[in-house]
């Protein structure tokens, strides 16, 4: 059996409190066997810290996602310097900016963006970005401060930003927006542009559900356990087994993230 990473997960979603555990088994047991769950606040990255720390093969990134920009403490620079520290945390973020909703003032989400760019060159960190209706102006912020060095999460834009982000050297996070035949053609078509060693993969769980997965499950739930599903959706748009898939992109995310290294089957 192939061995994959889900870069992206939401385990801390109120989704999973009644199967928390049940979620990672199902995970492994599907060949999920390293997962980066998502911090979108101080808070929810103390809670993936010391789930990770009691969990193997489970690592956390630790930031402040634009919907809580305005809701930060005083000490919340201070605080996510010291979790930047530890051994599970592998990337800053979830961070950048959200103009589709503006939950927090745009001002207030650039300055929380700007002073998270500036940490994760001063820890050496890779950054781990959000984008919702706010390429120009994140694409900007990201180039002015020189980031060369994260993903572009839950990647859903087109071929003219999928290059533009290649081009800063970032990669490229793929959800199950790709198996859904009304919104995901931009994406399939970008797809194409990104070249094998810039791809990962994530399920944004319990978000975005595969729209072509079958059966579904009762609870209309994502969970890790489903990204084999997506990876299959991309090995054949990409003419790839799903066994070379799998080793490419365990190595893409031990070179993004510092994650250990595994064989590429089970």
């Amino acid at each position: 059996m192939p061995l994959w990473c889900d870069i992206g997960v939401n385990l801390f979603s109120n989704q999973f409190d009644a199967d928390r555990e049940q979620v990672l088994q199902r995970a492994r047991t599907a060949g999920v066997t390293q997962l980066v769950l998502i911090g979108s606040d101080i808070t929810e990255s103390h809670q993936n810290i010391a789930f990770c720390q009691q969990h193997n093969g489970c690592f956390s990134t630790a930031g402040v996602h634009p919907h809580q920009a305005a809701q930060v403490s005083g000490a919340w620079l201070s605080e996510l310097t010291q979790l930047l520290t530890l051994p599970k945390v592998v990337a800053v973020g979830e961070c950048g900016l959200d103009f589709n909703r503006d939950f927090s003032p745009r001002p207030v989400q650039q300055q929380v963006f700007a002073e998270q760019l500036q940490l994760a060159k001063l820890s050496a960190k890779p950054v781990y970005l959000h984008e919702r209706d706010a390429f120009a102006t994140q694409l900007a912020m990201v180039t002015e401060q020189r980031i060369q060095h994260g993903v572009a999460h839950c990647f859903t834009g087109d071929m003219t930003q999928v290059k533009a982000y290649l081009d800063l050297g970032l990669h490229i996070g793929i959800t199950g927006w790709l198996c859904d035949e009304r919104r995901g053609d931009a994406l399939r078509q970008a797809l194409q542009y990104i070249l094998l060693d810039r791809l990962l993969l994530e399920t944004d769980a319990p978000y975005l559900l595969p729209r072509d997965l079958s059966p579904k499950p009762a609870s209309r739930r994502n969970e890790p356990a489903f990204l084999p599903h997506i990876a299959t959706v991309l090995a054949n748009l990409r003419q790839l087994t799903t066994e070379a898939l799998a080793t490419q992109l365990l190595a893409n995310s031990q070179q993004l993230f510092g994650l250990p290294a595994l064989s590429g089957k089970a």
